[in-house]
């Protein structure tokens, strides 16, 4: 079933406030098996909708059975924190298909850790979704959820634009690559999930009786979405950084900090940009430099010196794509690690927002995309083919960045064998719909209109969750494509 999308941006397929009918689906049989996390501060919805399904499992035969089985799953597996439960479900369910299907996208070696602890749950939960009509239930529900989305859609999306304008970025530029804020309020109003799965990121939040929305953990996961690529576009100057990893063994903060100096440098620019983003009111600068102080002492120890350049980086014309490669230069490491020893470590860190699922192979795969996006095919396919030969990241990914490489470079041939190698391997709904796309334009430049029909029929079906494929496959059935610069516009 298609999603209710609401774009942020001028590009759709890269930024956007949505609802999700799987996220719902899981939310809520883990409400029906008794979560009840902050049920009292929820909208009133979620207690609506745990009424039908109560009533839904009490009137069938075969209910309390069914759902007994699936919530033995669950509290047999249920943590102390239940906002760690929360968290495993939500990202079981970024990674499954759509109703009635709810299999995982991809092998269950190549699921999220977080998920992995909760994925048996999947054959009882299938049933459960069928016996309870959850579908049905969703559908009754879609009208008020798209009211969410209307009535968070400016405040978001202003807060995407204002935060663009200050790093000087353009809505382009981010070719492949998603961002994408969920709302359901099934789960808990005081709790925030953002995922990083390979070039797409998500926020998942549960809006409640409160105003209070969560802005903030928004904007430090787009914060990671535009900034993650560029410290990997330069190795050798995060190379020279390392040795300030030592510095930081002791801090509290999380241990992939401590051990990769890319992600340490990307955090400390980001919490940064955050302390110079706070805004007006009485003593800003005494609570920025508060804030700045408050960082290191996490063991954020570059957060004071992005700081100072990012002051300089305000008064100039350039963006930040531009002046980030000077930051880094400029960075002394040997001032850097005297200032280090100097701070005494917090007991304990706040919590990291965004949790990197899989970090090491999905950042060469971010890395090529970003290639690609800056008009460089043959370094994206070189990272590509790297992270294949390594056997890191998603192959079918990988093979669909070097067809469009390829595409880049003019050279049809291996771009169709990129995209029909991509199609036998990936099971990312994105990359399988659009290689079927891809593939039919090829075949219509070649005068194969009928292979070219195969594929973009194809896409369709692929192309269910993915709006834009879709799109362009019902265009591609209308008519044969023609390259942009044969028609006055693409719609």
């Amino acid at each position: 079933m298609p999603l209710a999308q609401t774009c942020l941006a001028q590009n759709p397929p890269e930024v956007s406030l949505d609802t999700n009918e799987t996220l719902f689906t899981v939310l809520t049989a883990i409400n029906a098996c008794g979560f009840d996390e902050e049920l009292d501060s929820s909208l009133p919805v979620r207690t609506a909708v745990r009424d039908q399904v109560a009533k839904a499992v009490e009137a069938s035969k075969d209910g309390p059975e069914v759902a007994q089985t699936m919530c033995k799953l669950y509290h047999d597996h249920q943590q102390g924190d239940l906002s760690r439960t929360l968290a495993e479900y939500v990202s079981l369910a970024l990674y499954l298909n759509p109703p009635p299907a709810l299999t995982p996208k991809v092998k269950e070696a190549d699921l999220p850790p977080d998920s992995v602890a909760v994925v048996g749950i999947l054959p009882a939960l299938q049933k459960f979704a069928e016996l309870a009509g959850l579908h049905e239930i969703w559908q009754e529900q879609r009208a008020g959820y798209e009211v969410l989305t209307d009535r968070y859609h400016t405040p978001v999306a202003k807060m995407l634009f204002d935060t663009q304008v200050y790093l000087k970025l353009s809505s382009g530029g981010y070719l492949g690559r998603k961002f994408t804020v969920l709302l359901d309020p099934m789960g808990a109003p005081g709790q925030t999930n953002a995922r990083n799965y390979g070039s797409d990121y998500y926020v998942v939040i549960s809006p409640g009786r409160s105003a209070a929305f969560k802005m903030e953990q928004i904007r430090h996961t787009y914060l990671h979405y535009l900034l993650d690529p560029m410290a990997l576009k330069y190795p050798e100057e995060v190379k020279r950084i390392q040795p300030l990893l030592l510095s930081v063994k002791a801090s509290p903060m999380d241990e992939s900090f401590k051990q990769d100096a890319a992600l340490l440098v990307t955090e400390c620019m980001i919490r940064a940009v955050e302390a110079r983003m706070m805004g007006s009111g009485k003593d800003l600068e005494a609570r920025r430099q508060q804030t700045v102080e408050d960082s290191e002492r996490q063991g954020y120890i570059l957060t004071g010196y992005f700081y100072g350049a990012l002051q300089q980086f305000e008064k100039d014309p350039a963006g930040l794509r531009a002046a980030f490669e000077d930051m880094l230069t400029k960075i002394d490491v040997h001032k850097e690690q005297k200032a280090a020893a100097q701070i005494r470590f917090a007991t304990k860190a706040d919590p990291e927002v965004l949790h990197l699922a899989r970090p090491a192979g999905p950042r060469l795969l971010q890395t090529a995309t970003q290639h690609l996006s800056e008009g460089d095919p043959d370094g994206a396919q070189k990272l590509a083919q790297q992270a294949l030969d390594e056997h890191s990241g998603d192959a079918g990914q990988a093979l669909f960045i070097m067809a469009e490489a390829a595409t880049m470079n003019r050279d049809m041939p291996g771009a169709r064998k990129y995209f029909q190698q991509a199609l036998e391997v990936a099971n990312e709904p994105r990359v399988v719909a659009w290689s079927h796309v891809y593939l039919g334009r090829i075949l219509d430049l070649q005068a194969d209109r009928e292979a070219a029909l195969d594929h973009y029929r194809a896409a369709l079906t692929a192309g269910a969750t993915v709006p834009e494929a879709k799109a362009a496959a019902e265009r591609g059935i209308q008519q044969p494509y023609e390259p942009p610069s044969q028609q006055p516009k693409e719609p």
